[in-house]
Order: structure tokens, then sequence, then C-alpha cells
């Protein structure tokens, strides 16, 4: 399984995110797969923001969810992310991850740079 992010680089305050992650070599419909997105900040450790499942539920994570939302298109294999009211403590690397169980972090992308900065 391949990941791709890619998104805007840069987002001014207050404004909304939007993420793609484009997954190759594997369907985002595989049974017991899950989608996650999980970001790193500037000298702080990896921050899970929540993922969306092979049925199509999602689980966001409690601090984040006001502000998140995670969805997909089946037909183009690809999976979003939406995360709105954006500040400049957002500034990070965004990665999506999958996998199944305890392992649902096994395949990873290589992550894109969200900077917020007016």
């Amino acid at each position: 399984v391949q990941l791709q992010e890619s998104g805007p680089g840069l987002v001014k305050p207050s404004q909304t995110l939007s993420l793609t992650c484009t997954v190759s070599g594997g369907s985002i419909t595989t049974s017991y797969y899950v989608w996650s997105w999980i970001r790193q900040s500037p000298g702080k450790g990896l921050e899970w923001i929540g993922y969306i499942a092979y049925s199509g539920s999602t689980t966001n994570n409690p601090s984040l969810k006001s502000r998140t939302s995670i969805s997909r298109d089946n037909a183009k294999n690809t999976v979003y992310l939406q995360m709105n009211s954006l500040n400049p403590e957002d500034t990070a690397v965004y990665y999506c991850a999958s996998g199944v169980g305890i392992s649902m972090f096994e395949y990873w992308g290589q992550g894109t740079q969200v900077t917020v900065s007016s």
C-alpha cells in the first residue's frame, strides 16, 4: 500500500485546511483497514487526528474533534481531512497512515508540510 498526501502548504489563520491522501496498491474499502491522519508539530511528538475505517465510519481525537472531518471517495480511492479554524499551533507535517488492528499505522505516506501563517 502506498499513500501520498497533498495539500496547500500555506494556510492563513482562521481558514480551513483541506488535505488529500491518495491511496494506491490497495483499496480503502478493504476489510478491517483504517485510514488515519496524524500530524507532527515542530519539536513535538506525533498526534493522532482521527481515522476513517473500511466501513466508512470515523473516529476522531476528542481534542480536535470539533474542528476536524475525515471523509473519503471510494471511486478515487482517496481519503480527505478537513480542519477548520486553523491557528499557528496547527503548523505541522501531516501524514496519512493505514493498517489493520494493532498494526493500524503500518503504512505511511511521506507527509505534507502545512504552515499556518498570515
